[in-house]
């Protein structure tokens, strides 16, 4: 056991786990950040295409964000959480992504920010970089941290998997520590190259692990978001809230070889381009007055019916009546994938599919990022505050992990001067199995929680559908959990452990759920 000491734990290298460690390390706080990847800039910060908003000053502007907040969601969404990300992200996004760290985000002739549109945005208020915005912030946040000079507070444990959050309820030396208030007071870390468990204690810990999308066997994230922050959370006691609502992205792009699915950005809508189906019909008029970019869930359950009824395995998104070298230039990332797939978009459509792309729910925060548990925030995908609800608005991803990783460092600002450590020695020390574990059979089980996923719990789901995958899964977790608790440590492992967990939640608040709603379609 190696332990380690710092004022704050930040799990997670994307957007929001970033903006907290800069905010709290400007003044001069230690922060130390975790990711499972070898590199740091593997997020899904880095996989995000289409742009971030930026809605300015105007009143009629933020109030405008608002309603389409609300919309997107039908309704669902926290107004509290919708009123703070309008009338607060502006002025982040000036200081942290333009002024900060200088993201190259796309200017037009005259040296003016261009701005573009996305479904179901009454307004163009998207800012971008080409196809590859997410990227572009990635690079620009890393390279400001990396200024050793300017945060010689910040450390980088690469290579790190999360095991569990240490609560003195749970992982105290004795039983008097089961009265004390429930709070998380560091984490568990496993070592992937050195082979050992880091026992880290932190003044505040902060969750910025993503989202769960790499559960299914067809989505668009990065393989680590697998649920990792939303188990530790569980077992430790937090709340979950809205664990049924899965976005599903309508496009992208359809190749048999793959089950990571390369996104095809709702920005090609957003600049005129239609979907049809096998036949070369559009289609889109028929499910929603403002067709191609009608909500993403509804975009995403056309197209599944389209499928159906045309008997195909996908649909197409035809932008080709745009410009030839407009297209190279707006959209590069995607044209170089559709041409290395045979696929030439300014000549043919593209052939496209949904898969999932974002949770909507997590861990519960109040709009501090604060959880039910003392000390522990929760920041970004990970984190539910209600400013989702059933269906996110396009672009808003980016957005909250930036204004919420900001809004949770002014909070743990006001507070972590006054606030010590937890003593290491009060915590028991992680004990190692020995119990060789087969990998292969280990990626086994992760397939078919994958497929099951997909099969079961997906765009439409079923009372039946859902009762016979809470079945599987409870087999499958109880299978998992026997030779857990003694087997040797592995990333993999880990991850199987945690996605299992996950996937109870879903299923879970699915069977809760009676209502159909924003993207949680109940078939029966």
């Amino acid at each position: 056991m190696s332990d380690l000491q710092t004022d704050v734990l930040i799990m997670g290298t994307g957007i929001a786990g970033l903006t907290t460690a800069m905010k709290l390390a400007e003044k001069g706080f230690s922060v130390t950040i975790v990711t499972r990847e070898s590199r740091p800039e593997i997020t899904n910060t880095m996989w995000a295409q289409g742009g971030i908003i930026f809605s300015g000053d105007e009143k009629i502007a933020r109030e405008d964000l608002v309603k389409d907040i609300m919309k997107a969601s039908a309704g669902t969404s926290y107004l509290a959480a919708a009123e703070l990300l309008a009338y607060r992200s502006g002025d982040i996004v000036q200081e942290i992504l333009i002024d900060k760290v200088h993201t190259p985000f796309a200017h037009g002739n005259d040296g003016e920010l261009l701005f573009t549109r996305e479904a179901a945005h009454s307004r163009d208020r998207i800012i971008y970089n080409g196809d590859m915005t997410g990227k572009a912030i990635q690079i620009a946040m890393m390279n400001h941290l990396d200024d050793r000079t300017r945060f010689p507070t910040i450390s980088f444990l690469t290579s790190h998997t999360a095991i569990d959050l240490i609560t003195p309820t749970h992982h105290g030396v004795d039983i008097s520590q089961r009265y004390e208030e429930d709070q998380v007071v560091g984490a568990y870390l496993w070592d992937q190259k050195a082979r050992i468990v880091r026992k880290v204690m932190a003044k505040f810990t902060v969750l910025a692990t993503g989202g769960i999308g790499a559960l299914y066997s067809h989505n668009s994230n990065s393989e680590g978001a697998r649920g990792d922050g939303h188990a530790m959370a569980k077992r430790a006691g937090a709340f979950m809230s809205n664990m049924e609502f899965i976005q599903f992205h309508p496009t992208t792009f359809y190749d048999r070889a793959s089950n990571r699915r390369f996104l095809i950005s709702e920005a090609l809508r957003g600049e005129g381009g239609r979907l049809v189906n096998n036949a070369g019909e559009a289609f889109m008029k028929q499910y929603h007055e403002d067709a191609e970019l009608a909500p993403r869930d509804i975009v995403s359950r056309a197209i599944v019916d389209q499928m159906i009824t045309t008997k195909a395995e996908c649909v197409f998104l035809d932008i080709t009546h745009k410009p030839t070298d407009w297209l190279k230039t707006r959209f590069p990332t995607i044209y170089a994938h559709c041409l290395e797939n045979g696929i030439d978009i300014t000549k043919h459509p593209i052939p496209v599919v949904p898969a999932a792309h974002y949770t909507c729910g997590g861990v519960k925060t109040d709009l501090q990022g604060r959880t039910n548990l003392h000390r522990l925030y929760a920041v970004g995908e990970v984190a539910c505050t209600g400013l989702h609800g059933a269906n996110r608005l396009a672009s808003t991803s980016l957005l909250e992990g930036l204004t919420f990783g900001y809004v949770a460092a002014e909070d743990i600002l006001s507070r972590v001067a006054d606030t010590s450590t937890y003593d290491a020695n009060r915590v028991k020390g992680w004990e190692l199995g020995r119990e060789e574990v087969y990998l292969s059979l280990v990626n086994q089980d992760q397939s078919t929680l994958k497929q099951s996923m997909w099969n079961y719990v997906g765009i439409i789901r079923s009372r039946n559908r859902l009762a016979r995958a809470r079945a599987m899964f409870r087999e499958l977790q109880d299978e998992v959990g026997k030779f857990y608790k003694n087997a040797v440590l592995d990333d993999s492992l880990i991850g199987l452990r945690n996605g299992i967990e996950v996937a109870h939640m879903v299923v879970d608040a699915s069977l809760r759920n009676r209502e159909s709603m924003g993207c949680f379609y109940l078939k029966d």
